[in-house]
């Protein structure tokens, strides 16, 4: 590269030559450089002038590449063709810098999870910003201008990337000063016990846990939003079924506690699933930082709960030692 400047005329002489050659005519390369016939026709010229050597026979019917006419194409076009490679690379990831990631989530795992953490994604990705397409019923849906989805069992579709998060992991839950939440014996106390529960979710607290210890029946809230449901928790209004997925940070900070040993794994897992034809590289490291928060945040569960901790990461799929 330091003696190109003195091995040619200029740059653009071998634009012009690489799009004569690949257009056919010069006066297709002309329309293509926006120059006229003639301007292509001098500027190759003058890079035949400065090789010493001619790169096309000049015919009645047209031209032809010569022998180092074709050498040097074979030559002009590789390099032409990396530098249009790496100029893309480049362009995309400036594009995928700028250009918002898209999350389809529940509007609970927005508020509850990713919003406490927002500085902590901006630390690892600098620069990138996040939009929400938040989902106030079940996690299902088409991935329609998403980058990245929450979905249960989102697998099984050839058009998209699954990243496998968790099993889908359920326990009861509540703010410590909810007085009374517990026995010593760690069971429901009936005159005590609320119940805050999502309307309409098939996971309701009859099915999942004894109301109490003698079975009276409980007192019962519910709530049309799983967001309303966890901040009831949270003001000390009653328990709440946890999603683990939403509330996770919620276990690790204390600002929610286990209000049973009780947890369940419902079979269904937990996926984040990505379109294969998302045009950005940042989404696998994503998908990688919303796991590793995860393990993080049962790391500091496990030093508050160790015995819950335990149990969920084994539940979870989580193998590996916290």
């Amino acid at each position: 590269m330091s003696q190109i400047r003195r091995l040619l005329p200029s740059l653009n002489t071998l634009v012009a030559f690489e799009s004569a050659v690949r257009c056919g005519t010069f006066a297709k390369a002309a329309r293509e450089l926006g120059v006229t016939s003639p301007a292509v026709s001098r500027t190759i010229g003058r890079l035949e002038g400065h090789l010493r050597t001619p790169l096309f026979h000049r015919t009645p019917t047209g031209v032809v590449l010569t022998k180092d006419g074709s050498d040097l194409f074979a030559g002009v076009s590789r390099s032409f063709s990396e530098i249009e490679r790496t100029v893309a690379e480049l362009v995309d990831r400036r594009r995928s810098r700028q250009r918002p990631i898209v999350l389809s989530v529940s509007a609970a795992f927005a508020t509850h999870w990713f919003m406490p953490r927002l500085s902590r994604f901006q630390a690892r990705f600098p620069g990138q910003e996040i939009e929400f397409q938040l989902i106030n019923g079940p996690l299902e849906g088409p991935l329609d201008g998403v980058d990245i989805a929450m979905r249960f069992n989102g697998g099984g579709d050839t058009e998209t990337i699954v990243h496998p998060l968790m099993q889908e992991i359920l326990l009861p839950v509540c703010a410590e000063r909810y007085n009374g939440a517990r026995s010593k014996a760690d069971a429901l106390l009936p005159a005590a016990a609320r119940m805050i529960s999502l309307s309409g979710s098939q996971f309701q607290w009859a099915d999942l846990f004894a109301a109490s210890k003698h079975g009276e029946p409980a007192n019962e809230i519910l709530l049309t939003d799983y967001s309303l449901v966890v901040q009831a928790s949270l003001m000390g209004q009653g328990m709440a079924v946890g999603w683990f997925n939403v509330i996770s940070s919620l276990l690790a900070t204390g600002a929610l506690v286990p209000a049973q040993s009780t947890v369940i794994a419902t079979g269904r897992r937990c996926d984040l699933v990505m379109p294969r034809r998302a045009p950005s590289n940042v989404l696998p490291a994503v998908c990688e930082w919303m796991s590793a928060e995860y393990r993080d945040d049962l790391a500091a569960i496990r030093y508050r709960h160790p015995t819950l901790a335990s149990e969920i990461g084994a539940l979870a799929g989580w193998s590996t030692p916290m």
